[in-house]
């Protein structure tokens, strides 16, 4: 007789020894799934079980290490659709082992030879076990899915794409389009620029009212405006301005750019690239659109934003404040999307307008980053990807995503720098371009090292 027949072959006729033996078998399927079939029951499917359960803890080590040695590498892979399959199917099929080893395990209990109050503790802590782990694991393969389906609608599909002197420059596009308003237009322009060893930020932000701007080299737009856009006031919209450019390219100039949907941009975005390039003096590679109307629905599910209201602000109401419908007190506050939304549109109440809205923007975006923590975004994930699919569009690759991801989080241990060209830095109605390129490659500039005494 081994020492593994009492488990195999107990006394059936001691309850307290049947009670005992229940417990070691669910302990130990929870312990080394499969161990417990070995021991007691079908040793084929023990075998199975154990031997999935091995790779499982592989996998979760080679996990671990190569998260350790590379973090971009375990990024790119859980932000790629075909990494986002594997583990779908791993969660899916490993749920459905523990499902069968489990059910075994209480089939091998026999609860009617154990006393009553040990069976029905041994059903309650395996039922308990039981349910966390398979709404865990199936809650994670819907996340892989949501994340799959998300990332592949939000970020394009192409080849990496270098940094230029050592820097990604992103171009960030705030667009509105809000129930009274027609059509999206760009409402807040900035570019972030990033350090690609470092990733130290800087945030440059442009008024929409900058007249006359320049086109990049080899820009279409240059055939019609070859001393930039707006100058002498001339321009195909009513208003010439910086973001009135996406408007004219979507309403009358498209074919300017044919292939802008192919790279999933549209003919206005990349009009604005080759004018935020003209302005600033640097190569733009990406692009990110903010949709503002479905602003509010990203900000609800992250939880909403604590922002410091510095001033007291009107919610809706016309330029003279007529059907004014609430106010954004100043103090810290915690916004829903809906207030965060006004916080960001607002143009009463401010002694500099557009300016001190752009201030607003930015600190919204400081807020929103720092709330998008992991924990967050993990437990909270469908809802956000949900609202990114309509709120976000971009043209960085879904291949550099988990670069990006590892970029960020180097740029979340830094200060962001921040230029405003705003007055009085800059008149946004007569700009010094020269000026303007010298402030951008000052901002740009690695910083210096002081030296020690």
């Amino acid at each position: 007789m081994t020492i593994a027949n009492p488990i195999r072959y107990p006394d059936t006729g001691s309850s307290q020894f049947m009670s005992r033996r229940g417990w070691w078998l669910v302990v130990l399927n929870v312990l080394i799934p499969g161990s417990a079939q070995v021991l007691a029951g079908n040793r084929r499917l023990g075998r199975f079980g154990l031997v999935s359960t091995l790779v499982l803890w592989m996998l979760a080590v080679a996990a671990v290490v190569l998260y350790l040695v590379s973090h971009s590498t375990v990024y790119e892979i859980v932000t790629s659709t075909l990494g986002l399959w594997v583990l779908q199917i791993l969660l899916i099929v490993y749920v459905a082992i523990w499902i069968v080893l489990t059910l075994d395990t209480l089939r091998l209990v026999r609860f009617v030879r154990t006393s009553a109050a040990s069976g029905a503790l041994i059903a309650a802590f395996s039922v308990l076990v039981l349910a966390a782990v398979t709404v865990g694991g199936g809650y994670g393969a819907v996340v892989a899915s949501s994340a799959r389906g998300a990332l592949g609608h939000i970020f394009a599909a192409g080849p990496s794409v270098a940094p230029v002197d050592g820097r990604y420059n992103i171009m960030l596009l705030g667009g509105d389009a809000g129930p009274d308003r027609q059509g999206l237009r760009p409402d807040s322009m900035s570019v972030v620029s990033i350090d690609a060893d470092t990733g130290r930020a800087t945030m440059i932000g442009l008024p929409r009212d900058l007249n006359p701007t320049p086109f990049s080299a080899g820009s279409p737009m240059l055939a019609d405006y070859p001393n930039g856009y707006g100058y002498r006031n001339r321009c195909d919209v009513d208003v010439c301005q910086l973001n009135s450019i996406y408007t004219e390219v979507e309403l009358y100039k498209p074919k300017l750019y044919p292939n802008a949907k192919a790279h999933n941009s549209e003919p206005g975005i990349e009009a604005m690239r080759d004018a935020m390039e003209g302005a600033l003096g640097i190569k733009i590679q990406f692009y990110v659109l903010i949709d503002m109307e479905g602003f509010a629905d990203l900000v609800d599910a992250l939880g909403g934003v604590d922002i410091d209201v510095k001033q007291r602000l009107p919610i809706g109401g016309d330029e003279n404040l007529n059907g004014v419908v609430g106010w954004i007190e100043a103090g810290k506050q915690h916004m829903n999307g809906y207030t965060a939304q006004w916080y960001a549109r607002s143009r009463h109440g401010s002694a500099r307008g557009d300016y001190d809205r752009m201030d607003r923007q930015r600190q919204l975006e400081d807020a929103i980053l720092k709330q998008a923590n992991p924990v967050n975004v993990v437990s909270k994930f469908q809802a956000i990807a949900s609202a990114g699919t309509q709120v976000v569009k971009t043209d960085i690759p879904q291949q550099m995503l988990g670069y990006f991801v590892d970029l960020g989080m180097k740029t979340r241990t830094q200060p962001v720098t921040t230029l405003e060209l705003t007055p009085p830095t800059i008149v946004p109605a007569d700009p010094d371009y020269d000026k303007i390129h010298a402030l951008v490659r000052q901002a740009l500039a690695p910083p210096t090292s002081t030296p020690t005494p």
